[in-house]
This record gives structure tokens, sequence and C-alpha cells, in this order.
């Protein structure tokens, strides 16, 4: 799969990370591009990796031990429980990714994408107003 939209300073970041982190990041990064083609990626705060459709969807922060995917939308539903820090954040929640984890591929798209479509759609502030 082709990747479009992609930022050098991205590649920057996922290169300078230990091998098992390079993996996940570089897992992630490929499962953001299937769930939604046209989110670009950028880098905010200097260093870090973000991925935004009509505002921001996701990020990940290496720690470490584990890799953080930032979820920018706290009512993108979660049916698989892959969401494991912040659940009841009001802004963002996170998925925390540790060296032996398996990634959840199915699960993670389809956050991806419920998150894209809520920014179609305004982005989760003007959804929850009109609810």
């Amino acid at each position: 799969m082709q990747i479009e939209n992609t930022d050098p300073g991205v590649d920057k970041y996922i290169d300078n990370l230990p091998t098992w982190q390079k993996t996940i990041c570089q897992e992630l990064r490929k499962l953001i591009h299937l769930a939604e083609p046209d989110i670009a990626e950028t880098v905010k705060f200097t260093d870090r990796p973000y991925f935004v459709f009509n505002g921001n969807v996701c990020a990940f922060l290496a720690a470490k031990t584990h890799v953080n995917l930032f979820i920018y939308d706290p009512i993108a539903p979660d049916p698989e429980g892959i969401i494991n820090q912040g659940r009841n954040n009001q802004t963002a929640r996170s998925i925390q990714i540790k060296r032996s984890d398996v990634i959840n591929s199915r699960a993670i798209v389809s956050l991806i994408r419920a998150v894209a479509q809520n920014n179609r759609a305004g982005g989760w502030r003007k959804i929850q107003k009109t609810k």
C-alpha cells in the first residue's frame, strides 16, 4: 500500500526509535492511512507525529515501555475495548501498546474511521452539542 500525505518529520521520528517501537509505529501509521486515505501527517510540538483530517485525529508518542496512540475524539465508539487509558477523558483517550502486545488492526481502523467521520461532520464537539 502506497501511503500518501506523509511528512518527513514523522519518518525521522520513527527512524530514531528502538526497533520494537519502530515496528509498532510503522504498523499504526499504515492502519491510520488505511482507515482514512486523506489523513495528512504533520509534526507538532517540535517532534510529535500527528495525523489530521478536518482537525486532529490521532498522534503517537513512544514512551519507555510502550507506544501511546492518542485518539482525539472522546465519543468515537470503541466496541472492542482497545482504549486502555483515559476512557472518561473529556477530549482524548489513548491506547498503550506494549512490546509484546498484538495490535488489533480491525479495531484501530474502525476507531480511526469513526474519528475521521466525526471530523467530517464538524468534529465531536459539534456533534455533542446537537445530541
